[in-house]
């Protein structure tokens, strides 16, 4: 997939204008097959074929070289697009945390923009999971003519009391470090940025993945430690990944948005605009979006069905059941 950007001013949501925003997506060469429109996660980028290399590319279910894929790396993001690690043009130094408050329906109005420069009229299919899924309900509902089928994977249309207390205590992790506050450049909150990861990936898998991927060999350990060193490797990764504590809190900030029901008289009724063949996917071992909780909003979508998978590692399944997903997808 090749890399574009475009700059467009984007009004925001919680009020004012987001002058010259540039906006980072992916696009393949494909365009003899669907058009397949991917809605990333939290700490993804705008490249599927990075984060999602067993489902998409060439000669996968998702192919790169037949059908034209698009993903949009969201607002407030460290992968490109306009964010706090981009230059305030006010002081010509990085944002940092005077980005200001961003929505999910920020994000898909930058994603609108780019569906229009691309003069896509029609998307045969829309993915979204997780956080990416709050993006891809907002969009099915904001503009309902132009989906064909969606793909709501480990989501929610709107965001639940656990999960906004999973992402304060994220949040308390980057403050937590002196340096965030201080915001001097975008090494600040590092340390915080670490932590907040590891507290967020407790929630991502589960008791029956951590005993798997984690147990301890010897029967004889002392003081259990792999578990322990897997944490601290997860937050190091992160950082190692380009991501900064800046645009993580940003993004923290932007999930407390998410209320697909605002305006519209609630979530039921917002869910009843959608005009898209929905199939909503949830992973029975999944703790921040259960499946009695997507079983019941996706009988508020007309014609939806649901559909519960499998899994050891809980939401991260998302990312991991690429033979059940495929299925869904082709």
């Amino acid at each position: 997939m090749t890399k574009h950007q475009l700059t467009i001013d984007l009004p925001l949501e919680g009020g004012g204008v987001l002058q010259g925003a540039r906006i980072v997506f992916h696009e393949s060469e494909g365009r003899c097959g669907r058009t397949i429109w991917i809605c990333h996660a939290l700490t993804a980028n705008s490249n599927p074929e990075d984060w999602w290399p067993e489902m998409v590319g060439p000669g996968r279910c998702i192919d790169t070289l037949k059908d034209h894929v698009v993903c949009v790396n969201m607002l407030g993001s460290a992968y490109g697009s306009e964010g706090p690690a981009r230059t305030n043009p006010a002081t010509g130094e990085p944002w940092l945390l005077d980005f200001p408050m961003i929505t999910i329906r920020d994000s898909v109005n930058a994603f609108i923009e780019v569906r229009k420069h691309l003069g896509i009229g029609k998307i045969d299919l829309l993915i979204g999971a997780s956080n990416g899924g709050f993006n891809a309900i907002e969009w099915a509902i904001m503009e309902p003519d132009v989906f064909g089928r969606c793909l709501f994977l480990c989501t929610a249309p709107r965001i639940s009391p656990f999960l906004g207390a999973t992402v304060e205590a994220q949040r308390m992790a980057l403050e937590a470090d002196p340096s965030f506050r201080e915001a001097r450049s975008l090494e600040g909150g590092k340390e915080g940025l670490k932590c907040a990861r590891a507290q967020a990936l407790i929630s991502y898998r589960c008791f029956r993945g951590y005993g798997l991927t984690q147990k301890e060999e010897d029967p004889d350990t002392l003081f259990a430690g792999r578990v322990a060193s897997y944490e601290r490797y997860q937050g190091e990764k992160l950082v190692r990944r380009g991501f900064d504590a800046y645009s993580y809190f940003t993004l923290c900030n932007a999930l407390d948005s998410h209320n697909a029901g605002r305006g519209r008289g609630g979530v039921k009724q917002a869910l009843q605009g959608i005009k898209a063949s929905a199939t909503v996917v949830a992973v029975d071992t999944d703790l921040i979006f259960p499946p009695e909780e997507g079983r019941e909003w996706a009988s508020w979508i007309p014609g939806a069905r649901f559909i519960e998978i499998s899994s050891n590692f809980g939401h991260d399944g998302f990312l991991l059941e690429n033979a059940k997903l495929s299925a869904l997808i082709l």
